[in-house]
């Protein structure tokens, strides 16, 4: 299976910084592949191999905790690592996450550091990966 990322949130303009992101931290990926609910998720993962998948938990007709429910049902799709990031940071909403499969979690606004530290044991590392000091930039995505 390649290193493909699915991610998958209702702002195009969050999915592009998450893929900038990505390249940016040195993270290998294959292949970025979208979503803007669960439902076209799903539909990428019935024609895609994904190796994680990036998930926001507040989407249009179907939103990431029932994505995640119904991965997890499915023998094919329940162990795929999927990273919750949202802007719901509640210890109770994290530990249900969790419960249901989640593999990690990051919270919007969140800093390049963090999202790699979330994907990385995920995905390989390039060799021109370098860690990125959250302190020398103020930037969030």
């Amino acid at each position: 299976m390649g290193s493909n990322v699915l991610i998958v949130d209702d702002s195009a303009t969050i999915r592009s910084m998450v893929k900038r992101t990505i390249r940016m931290i040195g993270l290998e990926v294959d292949e970025f592949l979208e979503a803007s609910d669960g439902i076209s998720a799903l539909a990428q993962l019935a024609e895609n191999e994904v190796a994680v998948m990036l998930v926001d938990i507040n989407m249009p007709r179907m939103g990431g905790v029932e994505l995640l429910t119904r991965m997890k049902e499915s023998e094919r799709l329940r162990d795929i690592p999927i990273v919750i990031a949202s802007t719901e940071g509640s210890k109770t909403r994290i530990d249900q996450l969790m419960e249901l499969g989640a593999s990690g979690y990051v919270r919007k606004p969140f800093q390049p550091e963090q999202l790699r530290e979330a994907l990385l044991p995920m995905l390989k590392v390039t060799e021109n990966a370098t860690a990125i000091d959250g302190d020398s930039d103020d930037s969030s995505f």
